[in-house]
This record gives structure tokens, C-alpha cells and sequence, in this order.
């Protein structure tokens, strides 16, 4: 699909969608629990479709409606020999869901994208030698087969935070277990989520230190109804437009909220006032709508930015790539980015999303000023399939091909 955008003008008020990653935990430890819980404030992203088509296929009771999930039921000891499981292009469903299907010993096969595989699950692959479970990877899926025991497991903190929310999900049915971080852990603000909503429904990890997470033995998860938070990660793109000429009101974010992402208006604000240098380390899904800001005001450098290769796309070069387009400059290197300060203009070309949402929307924010056409705009569906008919709803002058 084409995003043909005109230049135009955002404003009006607009409420940003529930957050993705508050919502997949809830829906996991929602299901991990013998009485169903109703989930409010559902939205139903193809990464949240998958998570959803998962946990049932894994033996989850889910009733779906338009913006609730009633869900639970789900025992991981029991999942049934051979259950294949759709993880679409969701990291955070994979990485989520793999150790749950090492707790009862029998096969299970994730499928998905070929991109998806392609992404880091070195981790986990790990773990199952330690174990001696079966790792086998393919074009498009994974299968394993293995009994997670009770115990301590080493785990890099500098790859990705799903790998240790994965294990935070499984380990209680194993009994007292410890993950120790190998290294510096980055984006620690996902696994507060984590600890925070496992703690809704019963399940406590403390930190031992700053490098070691301690579960109990005994600990069960239990229903817990609850509703998802607004989403900073997708409120940024929408709020992004006041700095492109728009006047825009973002609602529906909780104030006291754990998401790493909602440091973005303070970044927006430094992009604003200069060429600052920031640190993405804990907000890595904000580099796109970062990077666009930086070549539209002052420029800026970036660091920490190694781990953006690992994305849907390798965010850093595909930027890099459909920004100049528009005339920017930009260095990507190793573990740092450099947005120069330069005049912008109309781009040169159709541009790429590289199936990637964020890139997709960073891309209609800044056409928004200079005009543009986008293909792969579908790409939105991942995160935010509104997206378009939201800014649409705002003034933005969007038709879709």
C-alpha cells in the first residue's frame, strides 16, 4: 500500500492508543491464570493478534470483543504435542512466549516472517543447549522441545529486555529461580513494566542487586481485571506534528507511567532548543520520530543506537537512507548517529517504510511538511493500523493507494 500525503496542516485532539507492550504482558499474565480476566482497553495491532492467536492456540480460553479480552485458563505445562503457534512479525510474541513452551517437554513450533527468525535469539538458543532441549530453527519458524528447571540463568542485559520478561514469565512454575545479567542491562524500563504487571496478578520478582532478579518458589499468577495505559512509543508520532507546524493535543497518557518512551517530549524539546546529544539506550523504538525532528530543526548525535540494527528493520541505515531523500545528512555509526543540521526540501523519490511502523510513520510526519509518497505504508498495522485515519482525522491530506 501508498501513503500519498500532501503538505497540510495537523490540528485537534486525538487520544493515543493503548500501549503495546503494557498490553502483551497483561494479556500473557491474564492468561497464565486459572479464572479469566477482562483486559480493557484492547487494541487489536497485528503485533497483538499474534500474542492473542498464540496464547489460544497454546490453550488459553479468549473472548474477544471490540475494545476488551476476557482470557485465562492457560496451563504451560500442558501445551499439546506439535501446537504451532503464528507469531506474524512479532519479536516481542516470540521472545515473550519461547520459554513458556519449554516448561512441559513437548514440540512446539513458532512460525513467522523470515525477518523475524532472522533476529537475535542467541539467548534462548543458549539455554537450551545448556539444557539439552531441542533448538531448531528454520525459514519462518523455530521448534523446540525441553523442561525448564528451577535455578539460575545468566542472561545479557545488553541484547534485548525481552529475553529476561520471557524468562520473568515462565520461571514461577518452575520454583525459585534467579536471572543474573551478564552485562549493563539497557532498556530496564521494559522489564519494570514487566514486574509491575506480574505483580497485578500475583507474581513477585525483586532485585538483589543491581543485576540480579529473585523469584520465590510457591508463586502463582491469579485474575486480575485491568485496562492498558495510553502508548508514549505511538503518542510521539502524533505529538511530533507541533513541531512541523501542527497544533496538536495528545491524551490518554498515564502521568506516572513506567514506558521508557514517555521521555520523548523532553528530548522534542532539546531537538527543539539546539543540537543535543541523547542517549536512546532506554527508548531505543523512539530513534525514527528522534532522527526526523533532529534533520528537520538543529541536528543532533545520538548514542547507544547499535541495538536499532535488531529492529523490524535496521532503523539507523533505513533512515539514514529515506531522510536524505529529503536532503539530510547523517553518519550512522558503530554505536552512535550524527543528524547534521541542514536545509530540507521536497523528497527526490518515493519513499520506503522497509516494513518497518515506526519508519512509516516518521516518514508521513515529515511529508506532512514537504509532501511525499510512501510504499510499504501498511507497515503501520504493526503497532498502529489507525494511524493514518487518526491524523487523517486531524488535517492531514493522506490518500491511500
Amino acid at each position: 500500500m501508498k501513503a500519498v500525503i500532501e503538505k497540510s496542516r495537523a490540528s485537534g485532539s486525538v487520544t493515543a492508543p493503548p500501549s503495546k507492550s503494557v498490553l502483551h504482558r497483561m494479556l500473557i499474565c491474564a492468561a497464565l491464570s486459572k479464572e479469566e480476566s477482562v483486559i480493557k482497553n484492547a487494541y487489536y495491532s497485528e503485533d497483538i493478534l499474534a500474542t492473542l492467536d498464540c496464547l489460544e492456540k497454546m490453550g488459553a480460553r479468549v473472548e474477544r470483543k471490540a475494545s476488551s479480552v476476557k482470557i485465562g485458563g492457560l496451563d504451560p505445562l500442558n501445551i499439546p504435542e506439535g501446537t504451532v503457534l503464528p507469531c506474524r512479525e512479532s519479536g516481542s510474541t516470540l521472545r515473550f512466549l519461547v520459554p513458556l513452551a519449554l516448561l512441559g517437554g513437548k514440540r512446539v513450533t513458532f512460525e513467522g516472517s523470515e525477518k523475524l527468525f532472522s533476529r537475535p535469539l542467541g539467548v534462548y538458543e543458549e539455554i537450551a543447549q545448556n539444557g539439552g532441549f531441542l533448538f531448531e530453527k528454520g525459514a519462518g519458524r523455530l521448534t523446540v522441545c525441553g523442561k525448564l528447571s528451577a535455578g539460575e540463568y545468566p542472561v545479557p542485559g545488553n541484547v534485548s529486555s525481552q529475553f529476561i520478561t520471557g524468562l520473568l514469565f515462565a520461571l514461577p512454575f518452575c520454583g525459585e529461580s534467579k536471572i543474573r545479567l551478564t552485562t549493563e542491562i539497557q532498556s530496564k524500563s521494559y522489564v519494570d513494566i514487566t514486574l509491575s504487571v506480574m505483580k497485578k496478578f500475583g507474581v513477585s520478582a525483586t532485585w538483589q542487586n543491581a543485576g540480579t532478579l529473585y523469584l520465590s518458589s510457591g508463586q502463582t499468577f491469579k485474575a486480575h481485571d485491568c485496562t492498558a495505559e495510553g502508548d508514549c512509543s505511538s503518542a510521539a508520532f502524533l505529538d511530533a506534528f507541533n513541531l512541523f507546524g501542527g497544533s496538536v493535543s495528545v491524551g490518554g497518557l498515564d502521568a506516572e507511567t513506567l514506558q521508557g518512551d514517555r521521555v520523548y517530549k523532553e528530548h522534542f524539546e532539546l531537538l527543539e532548543k539546539g543540537t543535543p546529544v541523547l542517549d536512546i539506550a532506554d527508548c531505543p523504538d523512539l530513534a525514527p520520530i528522534l532522527m526526523t525532528v533532529a534533520a528537520f530543526k538543529n541536528g543532533a548525535r545520538f548514542k547507544n543506537t547499535a541495538r536499532l540494527r535488531m529492529k523490524e528493520s535496521d532503523r539507523g541505515e533505513a533512515m539514514k537512507k529515506e531522510l536524505s531523500a529529503f536532503g539530510a545528512k547523517i553518519d550512522v555509526f558503530e554505536n552512535e548517529i550524527v543528524v547534521q543540521k541542514t536545509p530540507l526540501h521536497s523528497p527526490e523519490r518515493t519513499l520506503s517504510s522497509h516494513n518497518d511502523h515506526r519508519v512509516a510513520m516518521s516518514l508521513a510526519v515529515l511529508s506532512s511538511v514537504f509532501g511525499g509518497e510512501i510504499e510499504g505504508a501498511e507497515a503501520v498495522s504493526k503497532s498502529f493500523p489507525t494511524f493514518f485515519e487518526v491524523i487523517k482525522n486531524l488535517g492531514i491530506r493522506v490518500d491511500l493507494i
